[in-house]
Order: C-alpha cells, then structure tokens, then sequence
C-alpha cells in the first residue's frame, strides 16, 4: 500500500520562541564571557545583551552556571566534528587539509566561542566535568591513533602525535583566540575572509610538504 508521507513534524511556536530565546542569551553570553570571564559576567549583564527582560534569562537558565556549561557543551561539539576529519579511513593528505580548513572556519565564525574556552582552560577547566575531560582525552587518544596507524603505514613522516595535533590545534586557534595580534602582524584593522583563506593554504602547505613523505 503506498500514498503520500507525513509531513516532517514542525517545531511548536513555543519550541521555537524557546529556541530563539535561548541562542540570543547564549549568544550574548558568550560575548561576554569571552572579555570579562565568569566571575566578572552578570546576569543583568546578559539580559542587556540578549534584549531580554532579567526573569527571562532565568527562566531559561536557573543559574548563571548553566549558561557557562552549556557553552563549553558547544564548544566541544564544535571540536568533535573538526576531529572527524582525521580518520583512518582518510588518507592524511585530505584528512589533514579538512582538519585545518574545519578548525579555522570555526576560528572564523566562531571567535568568541574559542576565546571563551580559552579562558575556560586557562583557568583550570573548572566547570568542565569529569566526563568532559575524559572525553576530550578519549578523543585525543584516538586522533593519535589514527596519526600512529599513518605512520606505520610510510604515509607520514616519523614526528610526535600528540605535539603534531597541539601544534594544529595552537595554530588555528591563534586566529581567534589572539585575532588582534594577527591582524596587526597583518597590518589590517581586522581578519576578513582573504586573510582566513591564506592562513588556510599556508598552513596546509606547510604541514603536508613536511609531514608527508616525498614520493
């Protein structure tokens, strides 16, 4: 028996006030805690930000807690998916330029999400969870993996894993994290889309003309 299919469900019209409400205060938020840390963020503050009356902010977040923690959620999440680019399924050649490429769109577009977990992490991944931490670890250990299997394989040269994916991770993060300083070094008032693309290709260049064997 055959006939049309359901139509896909739609959001109710307080599903997407929720959702709509919720972005705006993450997305101030963030702004906010990425230049003046946790401690010097208030709640009146991210209401201000968002447009939104102080009641609402908590009626969507208890506390100020569940908004910081929701934060690092994303950003982890954002992190993840760049990961699955280094695959053993891959070859290093396209898994490594997507990794790169991935990491610094999200540099691009996502500033102060990095800037914020930056601090997070400078000051000892307090809100972090244990099951966070364990999760960052587990995926690092398999993106080593991965890098070890290229290795015994003639696919890479012979370097460090972990130092190779710090030094991936320092670089594109720099971009974000430290964007007035690149802009300066630039001599531009700030990073736009051409300097984005060329730090892309520089970094590319440089990492699979000396990571990669020579034919």
């Amino acid at each position: 028996m055959t006939g049309k299919q359901p139509p896909p469900s739609q959001p109710k019209p307080d599903e997407r006030i929720r959702d709509r409400n919720e972005a705006k205060i993450l997305k101030s938020a963030v702004e906010l805690f990425s230049r003046k840390g946790f401690d010097g963020t208030r709640i009146s503050e991210i209401a201000k930000a968002s447009e939104l009356p102080k009641a609402n902010v908590y009626y969507y977040f208890a506390t100020k807690e569940a908004i910081y923690t929701r934060l690092i959620e994303r950003v982890l999440v954002g992190w993840d998916i760049a990961l699955e680019h280094i695959h053993p399924d891959r070859e290093p050649r396209d898994a490594l330029s997507a990794y790169i490429d991935a990491k610094l769109t999200y540099s691009k577009n996502h500033a102060s999400e990095s800037r914020f977990f930056a601090n997070e992490m400078l000051r000892g991944g307090q809100f972090m969870s244990r099951k966070q931490i364990r999760h960052m670890k587990e995926i690092t250990r398999e993106r080593v993996r991965v890098i070890e299997g290229w290795i015994e394989d003639g696919k890479m040269v012979r370097i460090d894993p972990h130092h190779f994916l710090i030094m991936l991770w320092a670089t594109t993060q720099f971009y974000a994290d430290f964007s007035n300083v690149a802009a300066v070094s630039l001599e531009k008032k700030r990073l736009g889309a051409a300097e984005f693309e060329a730090a892309r290709a520089t970094l590319v260049e440089i990492v699979l003309n000396n990571c990669l064997p020579t034919k």
